[in-house]
C-alpha cells in the first residue's frame, strides 16, 4: 500500500511539472488528467473513496469542458509538445528543483506505515468522508449553489480571455 501511495505521489509531481512546463493547452490537458487521476489514487489510499469520486466527477467532468471550449477558441497550428527542447528543458528544471527541495527538507521524515482509518482498528476511527456527505447535503447546500455559479462564471471568463481580439478557430471563413 505504501508503494502505491509513493507511485501516486511521484505521478502527481510529474503531472504538475508537465502542466507547468508546457505552453500548449493541448498537451497540458493530458497533464491535468494525470494529476487528477493521481490525486484520486492518493485520496483512495487514505480512505477517502467519496472524495475521490467527487474529484473525478467534478474536476474531470466539469473543468475539462472549460478546457475544451478554450482549446477550440485558442487553436494553434503548430503546438509545442513534450519532445521539444524548450519544453523538455523546463520540465527537467522543475524536476531538478523538486528533487533538490526533497533532499533539503526530507531529513527526519518517516516514509513508512501510513494506514487509513479502516486499517487502524475496529472501533477506533470512523470514515471521515461519510460524515462529510451528510454535512454536505444538510448544511452545505448554499455552498454548492455558490460553487456552481463560480464554475459558470469561470467558464465565461476563460472563454472571454481566450477569445481576445480575433475569434480564434471559430471565425467566418
Amino acid at each position: 500500500m505504501t508503494f502505491m501511495l509513493v507511485v501516486f505521489l511521484v505521478g502527481l509531481v510529474l503531472g504538475m511539472a508537465a502542466v507547468a512546463s508546457n505552453p500548449s493547452p493541448y498537451f497540458a490537458a493530458l497533464g491535468l488528467v494525470a494529476v487528477a487521476g493521481m490525486g484520486c489514487g492518493i485520496l483512495l489510499g487514505h480512505g477517502g473513496s467519496f472524495l475521490s469520486l467527487v474529484l473525478v466527477l467534478i474536476y474531470l467532468g466539469g473543468m475539462l469542458v472549460v478546457f475544451a471550449y478554450s482549446a477550440a477558441l485558442a487553436a494553434e497550428p503548430y503546438p509545442e509538445s513534450w519532445g521539444d527542447w524548450p519544453v523538455m528543458g523546463m520540465l527537467s528544471l522543475y524536476i531538478i528543483c523538486v528533487l533538490l527541495l526533497v533532499n533539503m527538507f526530507s531529513e527526519g521524515w518517516y516514509w513508512g506505515g501510513g494506514c487509513t482509518g479502516e486499517e487502524s482498528g475496529g472501533m477506533v476511527m470512523i470514515r471521515g468522508d461519510i460524515g462529510g456527505v451528510a454535512l454536505l447535503y444538510s448544511m452545505g447546500g448554499g455552498m454548492l449553489i455558490v460553487g456552481g455559479w463560480v464554475l459558470l462564471l469561470t467558464l465565461f471568463v476563460v472563454l472571454e480571455l481566450t477569445r481576445g481580439l480575433s475569434r480564434g478557430a471559430i471565425r467566418a471563413v
